[in-house]
């Protein structure tokens, strides 16, 4: 990294660039755009950056929240029967988006993905199957990536799942194979959802 005349500012690129896509040449721009703010605007950037250490995993389906259950969970009038099982927040707010859905969530926090060293211990699979024994829950949707990794984490929790008295069901090939949820379009996944399908018919 080239060092400038500013140990801060050195110190807030370098801050920066830490974030993936960030390169040098970016943070130094945006921090140099924030320099050309005022104070209080400051002030509330890196606010809004500390509060951070406050947010919470729902105790409920592990998705990020301000408080202790989040403001899906805590929804009185969504599905208490279908629980659709994603990989992380984006997943959730993008099948939010498509208002297709209205039953509650389980984060598992991502895929299982050997190459990475990612199994499912590493997973909130236990955590799944205890909410599934303690509610009246009669749908599972797994909503995953249609990637490898998605495809062997929703074959390992059909396994996991498959004795238990729920339907399993994925969402519909709408969603193209190799393809990220959260990158996918609102109409697309939200056709997807509605026209799932049980999932024994895709083995």
């Amino acid at each position: 990294m080239q060092q400038l005349s500013s140990k801060i500012v050195n110190k807030a690129v370098a801050s920066f660039s830490s974030l993936p896509g960030i390169g040098e040449k970016t943070a130094l721009r945006l921090v140099l755009h924030l320099l050309r703010k005022d104070k209080e605007d400051i002030v509330s950037f890196a606010s809004s950056i500390e509060q951070l250490l406050d947010l919470h995993y729902c105790s409920k389906c592990y998705n990020l929240s301000d408080t202790d259950i989040c403001e899906i969970c805590a929804n009185p009038n969504r599905d208490e029967a279908k629980i659709c099982v994603v990989e992380d927040l984006l997943d959730v707010i993008a099948i939010e988006n498509t208002t297709q859905f209205n039953g509650y969530y389980h984060v598992l926090g991502g895929v299982i993905s050997p190459i990475d060293g990612i199994g499912p211990n590493d997973l909130r699979i236990n955590e799944l199957i205890e909410r599934i024994e303690n509610s009246n829950t009669e749908e599972v949707i797994m909503a995953l990536s249609t990637t490898l990794e998605g495809d062997t984490t929703n074959f390992y929790l059909y396994k996991k799942l498959k004795n238990y008295p729920v339907k399993i069901s994925t969402i519909a090939r709408g969603v193209g194979i190799g393809d990220e949820i959260n990158y996918t379009d609102e109409v697309t996944l939200g056709k997807s959802i509605v026209n799932r399908i049980p999932f024994e018919k895709t083995l």
